[in-house]
């Protein structure tokens, strides 16, 4: 059997970062700190799509395998990120939202200050995967086929434009997904797909529901070092997944109204 793999999920880096993005900001420095302590215990980051591709073949991974993965599209990526990465020869991958990158297809959506496309391919020509976070970053269990489908096609469209190859690694913004959802994700060409879920990623988990831990402003090199060593997780995010219980409950419910709504019309 496999082992299981911690797979971090950060957002952005920052100094000063605004409020809708300060809970889930890691400072430059303790990024760094956080690297360096995966070079000294000897862990061996890999990117999405080798971890992936080791679980479909049998074949083997390097010795303490870790995943370092970015969501959204943060400038502070490129800033404070990639010199750090770089230090340690560590691969990555970042699941940007087409729609929040600054540039052609900017939609307005981002939360803080976001990559343009430039430092998009400076990342992607340095170890650095570039996977799929939908176009506009919504729940995407919460839209409609036609919606979902321009979600999808549209970002993995822009990526393979801008960088001249298709992504092979998706992320689902707020980590939520359904049935369809990765049903959908798998049909439109992605060939695998990380959620969150606060835990290790298995290979029983399927490509399509790989686990994440997330990273956080809050979380001191102590507990970093424990979700790395895939000690304590449980208890570290109790609360994190009694809410997302809730919260799915909920969205469940939504989604029915909005069927029965849909139905009527």
């Amino acid at each position: 059997m496999s082992e299981p793999v911690p797979i971090l999920m950060y957002h952005s880096i920052a100094r000063s970062p605004n409020d809708a993005t300060r809970a889930l900001s890691v400072a430059p420095e303790a990024f760094a700190e956080q690297m360096a302590l995966l070079d000294d215990r000897g862990f061996t980051p890999v990117d999405t799509a080798q971890l992936a591709a080791s679980w479909r073949s049998g074949g083997p991974l390097p010795v303490r395998p870790v995943l370092i993965t970015f969501d959204d599209g943060y400038e502070g990526v490129h800033r404070h990120g990639l010199p750090v990465l770089a230090k340690h020869g560590f691969a990555s991958t970042l699941f940007v939202s087409t729609g929040w990158i600054k540039g052609a297809y900017d939609t307005g959506g981002g939360l803080d200050a976001m990559l343009d496309w430039d430092q998009v391919r400076k990342l992607a020509e340095e170890q650095v995967e570039i996977g799929g976070h939908s176009h506009t970053h919504p729940q995407l269990d919460q839209l409609p086929d036609d919606a979902l489908w321009f979600e999808l096609l549209r970002c993995k469209e822009i990526i393979a434009g801008e960088l001249g190859a298709r992504p092979a690694s998706f992320a689902y913004p707020y980590g939520y997904s359904s049935r369809r959802v990765r049903r959908t994700v798998r049909e439109a060409g992605f060939a695998q797909s990380l959620a969150v879920g606060n835990g290790l990623a298995r290979r029983r988990q399927g490509p399509y529901a790989v686990q994440r831990v997330t990273v956080r402003r809050s979380t001191g090199i102590e507990e970093f070092e424990r979700l790395v060593e895939g000690r304590a997780i449980a208890r570290t995010f109790a609360r994190d997944r009694a809410l997302t219980k809730g919260y799915a409950m909920v969205r469940r419910a939504r989604q029915v109204r909005r069927k029965a709504i849909r139905s009527r019309v």
